[in-house]
């Protein structure tokens, strides 16, 4: 989530229309422009200045290298990010693409490649159908590379001399994703492997005459394979134990064997964490690649010529950073790096530098370049804090606290993140903030919200990864599966008891929030705990899960299914009836504010309609916010700034009011 600056809702006149047909009497709905609101009250003037400099916080990405030795990098500069090019350290940002709506997916052509220029994706509003362009450095033009209608296309990726681009499409039947598979001199497509499902293209053979692809079925199951790009011809990999969970798949530059990550049994042995290994194709033998760790390995990238491999590991949600020679699997020394969470490693052509996003608690993301020979760090980009002190900036602390299960007969315990303002009279107003997914991970990067909460509001935050979570191993990541779903809810009660005895923090004063399956756990929270939480908001949540599964995208539909069960079965359907927030809105007691994308294709529109009207028709204050021009999550500045400030407007009103 981004804070930006509102000047529409101190600028314009707002223009009333009639309220929904359904919604219940006393309901102001208002429209400018995009942007739909019910109840929601003018913003002050005086809070929208005061949030203005954290709402111009910007980061910049690394998309990887260019033929030249330049940075490709994503960052915004008006409404929404785009693809920008920095040729040396701190240098000039040249923006390169210019879209209402942000660029993503971001390629660049290999530095062998017949022609220079980068692959990049974007949608119309949010609406996640996105298309592939090209775009060409030598003319500076785009080209469509897709078929522009109702399709998901994405997971590029090129042949060593990019004379062929895989990816994949539900452009089929728009269910399924196939890989394709495009010829970049002739400009000919053809449907490479139609064997249904959700497919993505991982990595090319060094001679262009292998794909290996992967199989998504959930986050703890994937399955490899490779195709044969002139027959069309499937081989699925065995994998050991039946099911595992896999990463990225790629090719040694010698062609020799096979990289990848998995948390499949190793020697024999069951693995909690996913870990690095390299399958040799002569002796179809398999190894791990550094140490056993008991945290899983995030990614990898390979150098061009061979001669070194990075990898990054999260532990407990920091990154750790490690490079090694080929094919000694020596460790080579590196810099002393921030402490954050590391993205984006890409090998320069050469193989002798590598770029790095490093984000900090108290820094935004940024583009940095190892020079491994010279072992020294060197700082590309310099993004803008909206010209405050980034020495008042709070750093997070980890936490652990018990929740009401047990492990080894002892009490498991929850990580969170805990954002303490530096300065407070009395006790803290306390604001839990839950990630969505829910496989997701939280992790201690640069958080303006939080900031804002901290040094100007005087509210803690609390981040907790509750049970779900991706990143603490296979076994909690299961825990809240199917009808166990609620499970992950009484983790949020256990907070509110750890939070009650804390004596800085104000147990009488507690919101929560949450995006996406953490809107879901905002309103089963205050489903369960309307006596504890005060108020909650809820961005493009599920508020039932059946209407949820019914109405989500077709593509996705399966894929949701393994995660929250299918409500074909009569059981899991009861259990979904019995949990899901709209059959129990006459529980939530708590000031409620629902925001949402209409072109979402996750979790449609619908389910926040559904809920304000439902826990407006309870009687409690309900604030809704719609735009039509957004999807799962608000990318446009001027709307990221507008549901901020009105945020930031509703804990005023309900959580720090009386």
């Amino acid at each position: 989530m981004r804070l930006a600056p509102s000047l529409l809702a101190s600028a314009l006149a707002l223009v009333i229309l009639p309220t929904f047909a359904q919604s219940t009497v006393g309901v102001k709905r208002e429209t400018v422009g995009n942007r739909t609101t019910e109840n929601v009250p003018a913003i002050d003037a005086a809070l929208i200045e005061q949030l203005n400099r954290y709402q111009n916080t910007r980061g910049a990405g690394v998309e990887g290298w260019t033929h030249d030795g330049c940075l490709l990098i994503s960052t915004r500069f008006a409404e929404t990010a785009q693809a920008h090019r920095v040729c040396q350290p701190l240098g000039m940002r040249e923006q390169l693409t210019f879209y209402p709506e942000p660029v993503a997916g971001i390629t660049p052509a290999p530095a062998k490649a017949w022609r220079q220029g980068f692959v990049f994706a974007k949608d119309k509003g949010g609406d996640e159908f996105s298309q592939l362009y090209w775009f060409d450095d030598a003319t500076r033009s785009t080209t469509l590379l897709t078929d522009g209608k109702r399709s998901q296309n994405g997971g590029t990726t090129l042949t060593r001399d990019g004379g062929l681009m895989a990816y994949s499409s539900t452009a089929r039947n728009g269910k399924d994703r196939d890989i394709w598979l495009r010829d970049t001199r002739t400009g000919e497509s053809r449907l490479l492997l139609q064997a249904g499902g959700s497919w993505t293209p991982m990595d090319f053979s060094p001679d262009g005459k292998e794909l290996l692809v992967m199989k998504y079925v959930s986050a703890a199951e994937s399955h490899p394979g490779a195709v044969d790009v002139a027959t069309g011809k499937l081989t699925m990999f065995p994998v050991d134990g039946d099911t595992a969970s896999f990463g990225r798949f790629a090719f040694a530059p010698d062609g020799k064997g096979v990289y990848f990550i998995s948390d499949e049994p190793l020697d024999g042995q069951p693995q909690e964490f996913k870990s690095l290994r390299y399958h040799d194709i002569a002796s179809n033998q398999v190894r791990r690649i550094g140490p056993a760790l008991d945290w899983d390995v995030q990614g990898f990238d390979i150098s061009q010529d061979g001669s070194r491999l990075a990898y990054t590991s999260n532990e407990d949600g920091i990154t750790r950073l490690h490079v090694l020679a080929l094919p000694s699997m020596q460790e080579i020394a590196l810099p002393e790096l921030p402490i954050g969470v590391i993205a984006g490693a890409s090998f320069s052509p050469d193989g002798k530098q590598l770029a790095i996003t490093l984000n900090s608690a108290t820094s935004p993301s940024d583009a940095y370049v190892i020079d491994l020979v010279g072992t020294r760090l060197t700082r590309w980009t310099r993004s803008e804090v909206g010209g405050l002190d980034a020495g008042k900036f709070v750093a997070p602390s980890l936490i652990r606290y018990p929740t009401f299960d047990q492990v080894d007969g002892k009490p498991r315990t929850i990580p969170a993140f805990y954002y303490k303002p530096a300065k407070a009279s009395g006790k803290l107003p306390v604001i839990i903030n839950i990630h969505g997914g829910p496989e997701a991970q939280s992790y201690p990067t640069f958080n303006p919200t939080a900031q804002f909460l901290a040094n100007e509001m005087g509210v803690a935050m609390l981040v907790p990864n509750v049970r779900g979570s991706s990143g603490y191993g296979k076994t909690y990541l299961s825990l809240d599966n199917a009808d166990k779903r609620e499970d992950s809810v009484r983790d949020i009660g256990a907070l509110l008891d750890w939070i009650a005895q804390q004596p800085e923090l104000d147990a009488s004063r507690v919101g929560v929030m949450g995006g996406s399956y953490g809107g879901y756990m905002v309103l089963a929270s205050l489903q369960h705990y309307p006596e504890r939480i005060r108020a909650g908001i809820d961005v493009v949540g599920i508020s039932d899960f059946v209407t949820f599964l019914t109405n989500t995208e077709s593509y996705r539909r399966d894929l949701r299914r393994a995660e929250y069960g299918d409500e074909r079965d009569p059981a899991m359907r009861a259990t979904f009836d019995r949990i899901s927030p709209l059959g129990n809105t006459h529980k939530i007691k708590s000031a409620l504010f629902v925001a949402q994308g209409k072109n979402d294709p996750r979790v449609p529109w619908t389910e926040a309609e559904q809920i304000a009207k439902a826990a407006r028709d309870n009687g409690g204050p309900v604030w809704y916010l719609l735009f039509d021009d957004e999807g799962h999550g608000f990318r446009k500045k001027a709307n990221s700034d507008y549901f901020n400030a009105a945020s930031m407007q509703f804990w005023k009103t309900y959580l720090l009011g009386p």
